[in-house]
């Protein structure tokens, strides 16, 4: 089976129990956006190519040059989005050997708009044998009033190389954060690797507490997933215990060669520097 048969049919069988907070997806708002931007990219015996990159909505796409044989794709937002009711997608393929690497220009802001019905910004990721994905956009902020759910469902194959960077800024200067869940989905091999789910923001209850940020509100996650990682079984906190700069857990999968690093940090730079650690610290594995 097809890295993207295997991504169609974990969504069907994933999709049911997405909801944790026990409240179904949305329909979406009648005057919400819809928009579904689609990058491929194919390896051509020697560079990776990107036969198709359609843009939609918000989603601008640009190759940038790159001095290697990979490709790189730039996404500029062309307006306000993801406002209250939109439902935007970014469904994105590396194909069999391609090389692709995705990143933003500027952060994405998440706003209320004029509907408190919730915004879904869902990307799609598809790895093909022997292909590598660099998915390392800019951070996401979840503004005052905002109502969003995002979702990243990933399909790899078995010899796939990924990194997914994902960060959040909950709260602009001197305000409170909307209400944000996201949702990553991975499997590799036609098998779960990881389903994670987090909750940020009224109404959910205890975000903010010891137990969840401790008051912060940068938060991210850093997975990476190559077959020639040599994982280590022991979790590796970096940053210090207990200090008011943030900390992040660099920790392996069960479920294959793989490396998630989770960090809270007091603003978005400090989470990309803990970030970088622990990249740095996987690939030094």
């Amino acid at each position: 089976m097809s890295p993207a048969s295997q991504l169609a049919a974990a969504r069907a069988t994933s999709e049911p129990d997405v909801p944790p907070t026990g409240v179904g997806v949305p329909a979406g708002h009648p005057d919400g956006l819809r928009a579904t931007a689609r990058i491929r990219a194919v390896h051509n015996g020697r560079v990776t190519t990107l036969p198709q990159l359609h843009s939609d909505g918000p989603f601008h796409l640009r190759r940038l040059r790159t001095a290697s044989n990979a490709a790189t794709v730039g996404i500029i937002s062309a307006m306000s989005a993801p406002l209250g009711g939109d439902r935007l997608t970014l469904d994105i393929t590396a194909e069999d050997r391609a090389e692709l690497e995705i990143t933003t220009a500027a952060a994405t802001l998440a706003l209320r708009g004029p509907t408190t019905d919730a915004a879904t910004y869902d990307v799609r990721l598809t790895v093909g044998e022997h292909a590598r994905l660099r998915w390392l956009p800019q951070h996401l902020i979840s503004a005052a009033g905002s109502n969003l759910r995002q979702t990243y469902a990933v399909e790899l194959a078995a010899t796939s190389r990924l990194v997914l960077r994902e960060e959040q800024l909950l709260g602009r200067a001197g305000e409170e954060p909307g209400h944000l869940v996201t949702r990553i989905l991975v499997h590799r091999a036609g098998r779960p690797l990881l389903d994670q789910h987090t909750a940020y923001g009224a109404p959910e209850p205890g975000w903010d507490g010891p137990a969840v940020l401790n008051g912060y509100r940068a938060v991210g996650q850093l997975l990476i997933v190559d077959p020639r990682l040599d994982v280590r079984e022991d979790p590796v906190l970096l940053g210090g215990e207990g200090t008011k700069d943030g900390c992040a857990v660099l920790a392996p999968l069960a479920g294959g060669p793989a490396l998630l690093a989770t960090a809270v940090a007091p603003t978005t730079s400090r989470l990309r520097d803990l970030l970088d650690q622990a990249h740095a610290h996987a690939l030094a594995l």
